[in-house]
């Protein structure tokens, strides 16, 4: 049976790696998180640190802030994996002044032959203002452009809204 791939994307606390790790529990498989964050702040640590305590010790974690093509690869068609997220994920290979363009394509490469089930989370960052900088404008266009590409890639494209989710492609198992 071919792995489903969805993309759950939203707003800043809107409710989206909740409802990601929602999917991933139902699906009924040994559970693997993707961690695509990294710790530079008490801040920042604190919020890994509230996920971390909502999945509990049923998941395996794989921390990947720039190769989460190689830990894709890793994965087996008995698991279901849930990539949290693509956003920091960009923004990981951005501030290290990797080439965006290759680091998308084994990305994509990666998605496409992941044999696991597979729940990314992104953020939605073009309904807001336009940033005041230049790297924040690069960022949000690059960030827009991931997004769809990876609504391409993906079967099931969900957005969530206050904690609720709207289907825009496939269907909830």
């Amino acid at each position: 049976m071919q792995p489903t791939h969805t993309l759950v994307l939203g707003g800043a606390a809107s409710g989206k790696s909740a409802f990601a790790e929602g999917l991933a529990e139902g699906a009924d498989k040994p559970m693997v998180y993707i961690a695509t964050a990294q710790v530079f702040d008490a801040e920042m640590r604190d919020k890994i640190d509230l996920h971390v305590a909502r999945r509990g010790d049923a998941w395996s974690t794989i921390e990947a802030p720039l190769d989460v093509a190689a830990a894709l690869r890793s994965l087996t068609p008995q698991q279901v994996c849930l990539l949290d997220c693509a956003t920091m994920w960009l923004s990981n290979q951005m501030l290290a002044g990797h080439d965006i363009a290759g680091a998308e394509a084994m990305l994509v490469d990666a998605i496409r032959t992941c044999a696991a089930d597979l729940v990314i989370v992104t953020n939605e960052v073009g309904q807001g203002i336009v940033p005041d900088n230049p790297l924040a404008r690069r960022f949000r266009e690059t960030q827009g452009r991931l997004n769809i590409t990876l609504a391409r890639e993906c079967h099931t494209v969900v957005q969530v809204v206050v904690g609720l989710p709207r289907v825009l492609k496939g269907e909830l198992p």
